[in-house]
């Protein structure tokens, strides 16, 4: 197993859920708006803002069968070259019975469920995006929302070809965040898309893939977090941006309600990340796996970092009542609401363009070292025919 090159293909036994389509019942208005007015400031900063991060995400649309380097070959069996002691089962009497075979089968299978479920969440947030145009009670939000449903549609298809082209395993959509999906879809009230989605789902989404994106060593899955990344950022500051307006307008009542929708989605996503479903396709016994997960120390400050996105922004946007506060001091996860929010959005735009930076560098300087390989053939040939 040691010598076992890299596979471009994986094996194809990917895990399909029984049903391939989930249909969720919506309610809500369909509001059209006549013009490009924000909400009570016609000129205001608040339209300003908004239309210009309209126009940024019409500027840095990208296409991923191009912008992707999809020639980088990937070894299923170790996709993201991450140490072995960042997976739950490691140093576990589970892994100390596993082969050499079986433990490669166990880095497959996490690296698949991790990337599956970021699959999923993005086609989650194309449906809310879409929602998003069609319930914004103004057409600035609905033209910069527009934006959006395509960003996320490019990256379900990102993401789902490199399941399916390169790991060749895809997990099914975890029960808690198909939970939270259903929630935000289900609310007739046009700002829970905003929150669920923006807020919550992105925002958790944006912390696992800044960990997975500053931890591998892969070329291939770090270009494509690092170019969803920089997306993900734009989408952050735009549900920042129209919550925060809202909801200063909302009652105590209104704003607590809201609160704990926040709570409980934060609980569904914090469960979310046992990733349990892998340990019992691996052979270990639901409450065995449920224990393992658990315990893993690797696993619990993964799930303490991933609401290193989400606290900040639910702080910021005016959601901080006493009960969201003591529950986010049950989850251990309340100091991170003094992180410098912008400060990281700005580092993953900026990743983003270095990485394409060094990307096209290297393209330039091995395009020049051909014409100067070409040019000395040359060079040689004919001197010797005229000798």
């Amino acid at each position: 197993m040691p010598d076992r090159e890299p596979q471009t293909t994986a094996p194809a036994d990917p895990l399909r859920s029984a049903d391939p389509h989930w249909q969720v019942p919506a309610s809500g208005a369909a509001r059209f708006a006549w013009g490009p007015v924000y909400p009570g400031q016609e000129d205001g900063p608040g339209r300003e803002r908004l239309l210009a991060l309209y126009q940024k995400g019409k500027d840095k649309q990208w296409d991923g069968a191009r912008r992707i380097d999809w020639e980088l070959e990937v070894d299923p069996y170790d996709p993201l070259g991450l140490p072995d002691e960042a997976l739950p089962l490691y140093d576990t009497p589970h892994w100390r019975r596993m082969g050499e075979r079986e433990r490669a089968e166990a880095r497959r299978h996490f690296a698949s469920w991790q990337f599956s479920q970021f699959l999923h969440g993005e086609q989650g947030a194309m449906v809310c995006a879409a929602r998003i145009v069609e319930c914004a009670p103004d057409l600035d939000a609905k033209f910069y929302s527009a934006t959006q449903t395509l960003d996320e549609a490019r990256h379900a298809e990102v993401y789902g070809r490199f399941l399916d082209e390169k790991i060749g395993l895809v997990y099914p959509v975890n029960d808690d965040l198909r939970t939270l999906l259903g929630d935000t879809l289900r609310d007739s009230r046009w700002d829970m898309p905003y929150l669920g989605m923006q807020v919550l789902i992105e925002g958790l989404a944006l912390a696992a893939f800044g960990m997975l994106r500053d931890s591998t060593d892969r070329p291939l899955p770090r270009q494509i977090l690092t170019y969803v990344m920089q997306d993900e950022a734009r989408h952050v500051a735009f549900g920042r941006m129209a919550l925060r307006d809202h909801y200063r307008q909302l009652s105590e009542a209104e704003l607590r309600e809201r609160e704990e929708f926040v709570i409980e989605g934060c609980h569904l996503m914090r469960d979310r990340l046992k990733g349990t479903e892998v340990l019992e396709n691996l052979g270990v016994p639901a409450r065995e796996a449920e224990a393992v997960c658990e315990g893993s120390p690797s696993l619990r400050l993964f799930r303490k970092l991933l609401f290193s996105r989400i606290v900040p922004c639910v702080r910021d946007i005016g959601l901080w009542g006493g009960r969201l506060q003591r529950a986010y001091a049950d989850m251990g996860v309340f100091d991170l609401g003094d992180a410098a929010l912008d400060r990281l959005m700005t580092q993953d735009e900026e990743l983003a363009e270095r990485l394409d930076a060094e990307r096209f560098a290297a393209e330039e300087a091995a395009r020049t070292a051909e014409v100067a390989e070409a040019i000395a053939e040359g060079a040689t040939e004919g001197a010797a025919d005229g000798g």
